[in-house]
């Protein structure tokens, strides 16, 4: 670690004590002008967020900010962060404090809405530093990121600086039966086109005309059908990422589609065609040997 961030670690430790800690259950918008309005502005401001996942905005940064990552779940154990700058981003760097030091993760100007991730390390609850960058116009600046603590078994996107790797590899039968028990989506549909992104390395998969089983947030909306066309109806569509080294490419079909979710978005997982996931299912349904119910429909 260079003499620079070993003095701005030291700073934090020295000074995070003389600064009163903001807490709330998931989320924190605060501004940087009342504590350099202060006659000590160079205490640094600290935030303790309770939640697995959330948002933090912080306007018209000044000096610098920590936020420590504690949620109230005494039986989790979490092994990775992944956070996620808001497109808005501007006016200060960002550092991961763990295992007593400071890791530069972003510098002001960098690439917006990318996701980071990095293990956590020890028994230290892991913390997000924020050093405000100074600048005499004030006016523009503002920053921020949604953050989440992932598990043992959770994946993430292959983005930027994350340490967890997706796998483009076919699902084989045992990971196929469990991705319909422990998804965070599983929906059934045909895909309606695929574009590709090459700066973020990802491809983006349109997904319509299906059926979810589940989804753990609103990324799937169901699109109503048009009043007084004979034959109009109702159907879902959405919309999944997955990395552009994987090669998806439309297909004709129904697919089974399942995976994690991040900041909002679709992440691929298994995705076997309808008909041989069926196959497989109704094979482990007559053993006994599948691991949860799937509607037979």
């Amino acid at each position: 670690m260079s003499p620079t961030l070993s003095l701005i670690f030291m700073y934090v430790l020295f000074l995070c004590c003389l600064s009163p800690c903001a807490a709330d259950l998931c989320n924190w918008t605060g501004s940087g002008l009342a504590r350099e309005a202060e006659a000590n502005s160079r205490t640094v401001q600290q935030v303790r967020l309770r939640c697995t996942e959330g948002s933090v905005e912080w306007v018209y940064p000044g000096q610098a900010l920590r936020v420590v990552l504690e949620p109230n779940l005494s039986s989790a154990r979490h092994t990775t962060v992944c956070i996620k700058p808001f497109r808005s981003f501007n006016g200060a760097s960002v550092y991961i404090e763990r295992a007593g030091e400071l890791d530069l993760l972003m510098t002001d100007g960098g690439r917006p809405e990318q996701v980071f991730c990095f293990p956590v390390d020890g028994p230290q609850k892991p913390a997000i530093f924020l050093l405000a960058n100074p600048q005499r116009d004030i006016s523009q600046r503002a920053v921020g990121f949604r953050y989440e603590l992932l598990g043992n078994r959770t994946t993430a996107p292959n983005l930027g600086q994350s340490v967890l790797q997706a796998s483009c590899r076919p699902c084989n039968d045992t990971e196929l039966l469990l991705a319909i028990c422990s998804s965070d989506f599983v929906v059934r549909g045909s895909i309606r086109s695929v574009s590709h992104n090459a700066e973020r390395q990802t491809s983006l998969v349109e997904v319509s005309e299906g059926r979810v089983y589940r989804q753990r947030s609103g990324v799937f909306e169901r699109h109503t059908g048009t009043i007084g066309v004979p034959g109009s109806s109702s159907s879902w569509h959405g919309h999944i990422h997955t990395l552009l080294q994987c090669h998806v490419k439309p297909g004709g079909g129904e697919f089974l589609f399942t995976g994690t979710e991040h900041f909002g978005e679709a992440w691929l997982g298994c995705a076997p065609r309808y008909k041989d996931f069926m196959s497989l299912y109704q094979s482990a349904w007559a053993a006994r040997q599948n691991p949860c119910e799937f509607p037979l429909d």
